[in-house]
């Protein structure tokens, strides 16, 4: 499992972010707090809190793959 902090601020982040991480055939998490969202789900990461940094968790191994698709998600 791969994880990163991301940031999604605007409401075409989050259409081009859903569509990024669709292409990919694992799952990949949102995490906000205690709450768990599908990150290929746009009802999913509006329910979420979006003023703050979220936890990404993509379940593979490829690290490389998914930070460069996700890199102007990705802080610090």
């Amino acid at each position: 499992m791969v994880e990163y902090k991301v940031k999604i601020s605007t409401i075409n982040d989050v259409k081009k972010f859903v569509n990024t991480v669709s292409k990919y055939d694992f799952d990949v998490d949102l995490i906000s707090g205690r709450y768990a969202i599908d990150a290929k789900s746009i009802m999913g990461i509006f329910s979420i809190d979006l003023s703050k940094e979220l936890v990404m968790k993509a379940h593979t191994d490829n690290a490389d793959v998914i930070k460069g698709d996700l890199a102007d998600y990705i802080v610090g």
